[in-house]
């Protein structure tokens, strides 16, 4: 079954929001538009407590960007986002959710960082997708949100490791660091990671 994986489409990832992506806002009609191509689609959505460790806020003499040691692990510290129950937490208004059968939670533990869709980054808490997937017999993954340098890219290597073929689909996918997702995304091919356009999806060959 060929699953489109929507990643962290959410309000403060868009530009405007407590920790934008440049481009967000603009990748949201590409992604309305490939739904229709798939069989299934399931959304990942960051859901962070107010006391999440990931925020600089949480940090005395900390500011966003500044990284600290935490749990024997290298940690970003990032402005306070996605809040449960909060504004920027919600998905775009502009994005279409109507064919999204699941929505996969992520960041809850306040101990622990979780960017991609599948584990926190320690792999000490899965979030069912693998799982999830699995009984849907969904096997193809094409990959597409924010932030392509960040939760994207984390998303896409546990797919990898857990065995399911996986696409980035590129143009419906932006980055907060443009240069470091090109090179992300050279490790990503090495790795087994197909990147095509939206456009390629109509061609033959990826059914």
């Amino acid at each position: 079954m060929r699953t489109l994986v929507i990643i962290d489409m959410q309000n403060d990832f868009i530009p405007g929001g407590a920790l934008q992506v440049p481009g967000g806002d603009k990748i949201v009609p590409v992604i309305n538009r490939l739904q229709d191509k798939f069989d299934l689609v399931i959304a990942t959505q960051d859901w962070h407590p107010e006391n999440h460790m990931s925020f600089a806020s949480n940090h005395q003499g900390k500011k966003p960007f500044d990284k600290i040691r935490w749990k024997d692990t290298d940690q970003v510290l990032w402005p306070d986002h996605c809040v449960q129950n909060t504004t920027g937490a919600e998905f775009h208004p502009g994005l279409d959710t109507r064919k999204v059968e699941a929505i996969f939670r992520k960041g809850m533990d306040p101990n622990i960082d979780s960017y991609s869709g599948f584990y926190d980054n320690r792999h000490e808490k899965n979030t069912g997708l693998t799982g999830y997937l699995r009984e849907r017999n969904a096997g193809e993954l094409f990959f597409c949100g924010l932030a392509g340098d960040v939760c994207v890219q984390f998303s896409i290597r546990d797919a990898i490791k857990e065995g399911f073929s996986a696409t980035l689909v590129d143009n419906a996918t932006s980055a907060i660091d443009a240069g470091e997702f090109e090179r992300i995304k050279t490790e990503l091919t090495e790795k087994g990671c197909r990147i095509i356009s939206s456009e390629a999806l109509a061609g033959p060959g990826l059914r």
